[in-house]
C-alpha cells in the first residue's frame, strides 16, 4: 500500500494507523475530499479545502490544522507517492472515542492518502433508486463517511447492468447520484438540482456553473422523465454522458449541453493547470 499522511507524519501503509476505536471507524463520524491529482498537482485544491471545512462545521468537528499545513501536507504526500498517483483522499474523522456515539476528547484523526486514478466509460447508464434523499437531513449537503446508503444504492444500480444509482428526494425532485451531481437538457434548458434539493455542492458541478449557461432549478421525476440529455459530473469522472436513464435510452449521447460542458471543462482545466 503507498505512504499515506497521518496526524502530521508520513506511514508507510503497510503500518498501523487507524485505531480500533476511531469514531469515524465506529460510527461513521468523519468528512472527506477526493480531488483528481494531475502530473503532480491537485486539481482545484483551494475548493476542496473549502468544502473540507464547510463539511467539518456542519458535523461539528474543530479543525486544527490551517489551509497552509494541509495543501502541504497534501503536496508531501503526492510527492512520496509518485509516480502513478491519480488521486486525492483527504478524511477527517472524529478521533478516538467511545463505543457510541458520542466524541472522545483526543480530537480529530486526519489522513491523507493516493491511489491511481479512475477510468470511467465514455457513456454512463443510470438507475433510479427506490429509496430517496432526505433533504431536510442534519447532514444534508455534507460529504461524510457515513456511505452505507451510496454503497446500497450502487449496488442495486450494478445489479441491473447500471454504473450509477441516481436518487429523487423527499419532495419527489432529482437529487445526484451516488458519487456524483446530475445536469439534464430539458425543454431547451440545461438544469441540475439546487443544493436545497439535498445534493452535494460538487467541485466539478460549481466549476462548470461559472463556464456555462446552466440554471440550478428543481426538477420533478415527472420532468426527468422526459429529458433530451444528461450527464454526471464529479472530481474524477469530469463530465460523463447518460446514455440510458432505467430502460430509457435517451435521445441524445452525448448531446449538445453535454459537449459543450466537456469542453469548457476541459479548458478551464487546461488554463487552471497551465504553468
Amino acid at each position: 500500500m503507498s505512504t499515506i499522511w497521518l496526524n502530521g507524519s508520513l506511514l508507510s501503509g503497510d503500518e498501523p494507523a487507524i485505531k480500533a476505536d476511531d469514531h469515524g471507524l465506529l460510527v461513521g463520524d468523519g468528512i472527506f475530499e477526493t480531488a483528481k491529482v494531475i502530473d503532480g498537482t491537485a486539481f482545484a485544491l483551494t475548493r476542496h479545502l473549502g468544502r473540507l471545512r464547510r463539511s467539518a462545521a456542519g458535523l461539528g468537528l474543530e479543525l486544527t490544522i490551517s489551509d497552509g499545513e494541509l495543501a502541504a501536507a497534501v503536496a508531501e504526500v503526492i510527492a512520496a507517492n509518485e509516480p502513478g498517483v491519480g488521486r486525492l483522499r483527504m478524511t477527517v474523522t472524529g478521533g478516538p472515542g467511545p463505543l457510541g456515539s458520542a466524541r472522545g476528547a483526543d480530537g480529530p484523526t486526519v489522513v491523507l492518502a493516493t491511489g491511481p486514478g479512475s477510468t470511467w466509460p465514455a457513456s454512463a447508464d443510470v438507475v433510479v433508486v427506490p429509496w430517496p434523499r432526505n433533504e431536510r437531513s442534519a447532514v444534508a449537503g455534507l460529504k461524510t463517511t457515513s456511505y452505507a446508503e451510496n454503497v446500497v444504492a450502487l449496488a442495486h444500480a450494478t445489479e441491473r447492468g447500471a454504473g450509477e444509482a441516481i436518487f429523487a428526494n423527499l419532495a419527489g425532485n432529482l437529487c445526484e447520484g451516488t458519487g456524483s451531481n446530475i445536469f439534464v437538457g430539458l425543454d431547451g434548458r440545461l438544469v441540475t438540482p439546487p443544493l436545497s434539493s439535498g445534493c452535494l455542492a460538487g467541485i466539478t458541478r460549481e466549476l462548470l456553473l461559472e463556464e456555462i449557461d446552466a440554471v440550478e432549478s428543481d426538477v420533478s421525476m415527472e420532468e426527468f422523465a422526459r429529458i433530451d440529455e444528461a450527464f454526471l459530473t464529479s472530481s474524477t469522472r469530469d463530465v460523463q454522458p447518460i446514455a440510458h436513464v432505467d430502460d430509457r435510452a435517451l435521445p441524445s449521447c452525448p448531446g449538445p449541453f453535454t459537449k459543450q460542458a466537456a469542453d469548457a471543462f476541459a479548458a478551464l482545466e487546461a488554463r487552471t493547470l497551465d504553468p
